[in-house]
């Protein structure tokens, strides 16, 4: 019973968090196409900045890292500012424009910390509405209902065995004792007894 209760309310948790996947999901997306476009500026600024002075990217990077510490530094952040902008671009064109089901394969591009701490940050939890949400829910309940039941299960293992043990080594209560019959002496034959038999005579008759 204890393990029903507990299975439902897994089922329950389950089904209220997978449901807010799609309204997750899509607002991750917005603040993604926000950071790309925020970053897209700064990487196009500096692009600029480079083909006035007749520089392609790399080199223009070169010779900021070697204007001193203040220059290196600069470089430094750049680089983290190119390689994350082609990362999140790479995440936009994976996401933008599938649907909640088709992004469950691409989880892996959801893991950029500081948009998705953001979007949780604003995030307000709704009910769900649409078919994927209910596809969703269902699947929670069913993967937190199976899982907390698989758990318990493997936890009172070891309770059922020892149970089990006690119940095989039980010692069923003598309900009668058998009796025993009492034997009677065998007459053993003594010598001279038969000789005795075989020489007596019958009396005659007077």
């Amino acid at each position: 019973m204890i393990i029903r209760a507990l299975a439902l309310a897994a089922g329950l948790a389950g089904a209220a968090g997978f449901s807010q996947f799609p309204e997750f999901t899509q607002q991750y997306v917005q603040r993604l196409g926000g950071a790309v476009d925020e970053l897209a500026r700064s990487v196009a600024a500096f692009d600029r900045d480079a083909a006035a002075l007749g520089l392609d990217r790399e080199a223009a990077l070169g010779q900021l890292a070697t204007g001193g510490a203040f220059g290196a530094a600069r470089a430094e952040t750049m680089r983290a500012t190119l390689a994350r902008h082609a990362r999140l671009f790479g995440d936009l064109a994976a996401l933008e424009g599938r649907s909640a089901l088709a992004r469950v394969p691409l989880v892996a591009h959801f893991a950029d910390p500081e948009i998705a701490g953001r979007t949780w940050q604003a995030y307000r939890p709704g009910v769900p509405v649409t078919a994927e949400g209910a596809i969703f829910a269902g699947t929670g309940f069913v993967s937190g209902w199976l899982a907390v039941a698989f758990l318990l299960s493997l936890l009172s293992l070891p309770f059922r065995r020892r149970s089990s043990r006690k119940a095989g080594y039980r010692v069923e209560p003598v309900l009668h004792r058998p009796m025993t019959m009492e034997r009677k002496p065998r007459l053993r034959a003594t010598r001279g007894a038969a000789s005795a038999r075989a020489g007596a005579r019958l009396p005659r008759d007077i």
